[in-house]
């Protein structure tokens, strides 16, 4: 009987030997245990991807016996790409992909995804609507948005598509990841949606209010801006990717002081419909009268109080939805209503906010329900932070309250340098989600070494493995990082 390491020797030779004709992946994928420090996360070996880019440069060229070859290759790998996953963590290893027009030039998508699955990635997160873009082809595109590929000859061309076929050719699942709440700045200037935008109490949209102009957020309660984006995620499932996930799903972060909520007139709830939206949760005529104060003035003082008693004497106590009416209210000091009442207040607006949030998720992924394709939400874990006794981080993403159907993508991309801070959110998260979520964490890294003050995704997948080897989904943050020449390159080039 042969030893492990006499067998594996043999192999390592007649790898070696045939390197020209081999369709193996890197041997320590299939040779080492499945959890190795050392594993290599079923990356192709340097010959193989190769040779497959000399096929592929063949094919462009019209030689119709290697484009044969090619496409034999193509789906040889894809095999063996799945076969590895299957006994190395993660199984699901996935990588956040944009797109650009010059990836519509011939073979351009395909030495992609080709790179993609010689890394070792077996799902790719397409960016479908970023920026006031959709990738959508122009003559298709009944979206408020402009298409990604929008050069006068080329209105046919269908990214999307082309990148769900490519990508199932080569065995990867492709979702569609989707900008939500953002709407961006094209959007923003369009003066028949101006009563879409989210505002504070001091009249500000987000433009005014984040340095990064292509964050343009909308009110959740508007009618107009669910319609909009209801319809764009219509258009992206008829496309029928693997999964659709929803990102930006929260309100826009200050720097400094205004990264947190502690006033009403800093929440997002001003425009139009999230007002209206907010008075009808008022029980009766002095719950809504003191809404309308407080909203306005920012507080409510004794005195306004004493005067809604006088304006509504046939009612009790004010009442909205979620208060409960203590009966000895009506005994207590005016002062101790004054307080319990300003607090009961604030915390009537925050929930109105992050309620706003929730609603507009559940109806915009209700398209993807009904055709059975996955939805998902992509989250920051500390984005719905309580600071101090009152105070709220100013995104106000109510994870922890996104229904159980969806998948869970935290974003956990705190920065230390061995990821123990990485893997304390991914642990939140964990304890928090209901059972039987599926959760995905999102790590924003490159392979090999420090990035941005990001650990290696070395450092950071092994903890992970170790700390939850219950998560057997993980994705990576970008492509872009990993190739910013390739990126560059196909960003300025162009189409015609």
């Amino acid at each position: 009987m042969w030893k492990k390491q006499e067998i594996i020797k043999v192999i390592r030779t007649l790898v070696v030997s045939s390197v020209l004709s081999s369709n193996l992946l890197i041997i320590e994928a299939f040779t080492k245990p499945a959890n190795s420090t050392n594993s290599s996360y079923c990356r192709f070996t340097p010959q193989e991807t190769a040779k497959k880019e000399q096929l592929l440069k063949a094919y462009l060229q019209g030689d119709s016996e290697l484009g044969e070859q090619y496409k034999t290759l193509v789906q040889q790998h894809g095999k063996q790409l799945d076969e590895c996953r299957q006994h190395t963590w993660p199984r699901e290893q996935a990588i956040w992909l944009r797109l650009y027009p010059c990836d519509a030039t011939a073979g351009s998508l395909d030495s992609v995804l080709d790179h993609i699955v010689n890394l070792g990635y077996n799902r790719v997160h397409l960016e479908v609507f970023y920026d006031s873009r959709v990738l959508l082809p122009a003559a298709d595109n009944t979206t408020p948005w402009n298409s990604v590929v929008n050069t006068p000859g080329a209105e046919n061309i269908d990214l999307l598509k082309q990148a769900i076929a490519k990508g199932r050719e080569r065995g990867l699942k492709v979702y569609a990841w989707l900008f939500t709440m953002n709407f961006g700045y094209t959007y923003a200037q369009r003066s028949d949606r101006q009563d879409t935008l989210a505002r504070n109490g001091r009249g500000e949209n987000s433009l005014n209010f984040v340095s990064d102009r292509s964050q343009a957020f909308i009110d959740p309660y508007n009618r107009q801006a669910q319609i909009d984006f209801y319809r764009l995620v219509q258009k992206v499932l008829e496309r029928n990717p693997d999964g659709i996930l929803f990102d930006y799903i929260r309100y826009p972060r200050g720097s400094g002081q205004q990264s947190l909520v502690r006033n009403v007139r800093d929440l997002w709830i001003y425009s139009p419909a999230s007002l209206q939206a907010l008075l009808q949760r008022a029980g009766n005529q002095k719950g809504r009268a003191l809404i309308e104060r407080f909203v306005k003035k920012g507080a409510i003082t004794p005195k306004d109080i004493l005067e809604i008693d006088r304006l509504y004497p046939q009612e009790n106590a004010p009442t909205w939805q979620g208060r409960k009416v203590n009966t000895t209210e009506s005994n207590i000091s005016l002062q101790e209503r004054h307080l319990r009442l300003q607090s009961d207040l604030w915390f009537l607006t925050v929930a109105h906010a992050a309620q706003g949030i929730i609603d507009f998720l559940s109806f915009v992924s209700n398209p993807a329900r009904e055709r059975q394709i996955p939805p998902g939400a992509v989250f920051f874990p500390d984005a719905n932070r309580l600071v101090g006794q009152a105070g709220f981080d100013s995104r106000l993403q109510p994870w922890d309250k996104f229904p159980s159907f969806l998948e869970w993508h935290p974003m956990a991309y705190s920065i230390c340098k061995d990821a123990s801070c990485i893997v304390n959110e991914v642990k939140t998260v964990l304890q928090t989600a209901p059972e039987g979520t599926k959760i995905t964490p999102a790590l924003a890294g490159v392979w090999g070494s420090e990035y941005r003050n990001h650990p290696s995704l070395e450092v950071q997948m092994e903890a992970l493995r170790k700390a939850t080897p219950q998560i057997n989904s993980v994705s990576h943050f970008a492509y872009s990082w990993q190739q910013p020449e390739r990126d560059h390159q196909r960003r300025f080039c162009s189409l015609q």
